[in-house]
């Protein structure tokens, strides 16, 4: 919960788990009244972060953690206070045995029904989380429906922002027992990765390559099977495909590799019959017969090998996009 970005301004998500309404009077004698809200998806993905830490059979439940401290610290008065009075504030903020202890009610009236019908906040927090974002209990989402999305989506703000509050407090607490020597925790408890800095994935190695069907490697620790080479540095990574559909593009171009077109050249190659030759296929890498979109992916990989800059110009289109052969019959 401390590398969510709900957290990355804490006073912004400490302000979050209260109520905070601007009321304001309008000339005419209308009131308005508005909350704002993060992103419904940023609040979505700590939901989802926190229902393990909201569940009670988890491993990780809040409850769990902290009976586990009261354990640790039940020979140090002042630890064992905080720990029975953070335990009561999680129950009466996270998990309220009444409707009074939930915050507000919201209630509506059918008027040609006549059916009235009220749900207190906690109830209409825990029909959007479950209910809306994990799918998981139905039946507290069709007890919000009447409701609307966002009325259980505004419940579900404080309860999410109290919870990551109260969440890394405790992990903090964790941190000050390990210092002086109350929790012993392996290294790893407090330094593991959790979650990602960075999305983009990039190694250095050795790529291998085998046709299709070929036997599969068993383990990493053992020699390739037969029929799995290197791939070098003149390949053409272009030529390459998955299994799964997925192309080796971008790849950087050593001088073996055939100069790229840029789209006009492209089509100042057509013959007078509007088509390619398939020898200029084949020096600029298109396989015959050229497959569908061997243009666009041309102009991708010759926009990806130029220097930063702005954007080539769209090809103009041609009234033909198929190759054919050049017959010679001199």
């Amino acid at each position: 919960m401390e590398e969510h970005s709900l957290a990355a301004d804490w006073d912004a998500l400490v302000a979050l788990t209260t109520m905070q309404i601007c009321v304001v009077q309008l000339d005419n004698g209308e009131t308005r009244i508005r909350q704002e809200f993060p992103d419904e998806e940023v609040v979505e993905s700590a939901a989802a972060r926190l229902r393990p830490i909201l569940l009670n059979g988890d491993a990780c439940f809040y409850q769990k953690a902290l009976g586990a401290l009261g354990y640790f610290c039940r020979a140090l008065p002042l630890d064992t206070e905080w720990v029975k009075a953070t335990r009561a504030e999680w129950r009466l903020r996270v998990d309220p045995s009444t409707p009074e202890e939930a915050g507000y009610w919201v209630m509506i009236s059918d008027t040609v029904t006549g059916e009235d019908q009220g749900l207190d906040r906690h109830k209409l927090a825990m029909a959007w989380i479950y209910g809306d974002v994990v799918h998981h209990d139905m039946e507290r989402r069709q007890e919000g429906d009447a409701f609307g999305l966002f009325e259980r989506f505004r419940g579900a703000v404080p309860l999410v922002a109290w919870a990551m509050v109260g969440t890394i407090e405790l992990l903090n607490y964790i941190r000050a027992l390990h210092e002086d020597g109350v929790l012993q925790l392996r290294k790893e408890v407090l330094d593991e990765r959790v979650a990602l800095k960075s999305t983009t994935w990039e190694h250095s190695g050795q790529v291998f390559f085998a046709p299709v069907g070929t036997e599969a490697p068993t383990n990493a620790s053992t020699p390739l099977p037969k029929d799995w080479a290197r791939l070098g540095k003149t390949a053409d990574l272009s030529r390459f495909r998955t299994g799964f559909g997925g192309q080796l593009l971008r790849a950087a171009r050593s001088p073996h590799m055939p100069e790229l077109p840029s789209p006009e050249e492209v089509e100042a190659a057509r013959t007078p019959a509007g088509a390619w030759t398939r020898a200029q296929l084949a020096e600029w890498g298109v396989p015959w017969p050229p497959p569908k979109g061997w243009k666009d992916e041309l102009a991708e990989r010759w926009q990806a090998a130029r220097p930063a800059g702005p954007p080539a110009p769209p090809p103009t289109p041609a009234p033909a996009d198929f190759a054919q052969d050049t017959l010679d019959f001199g």
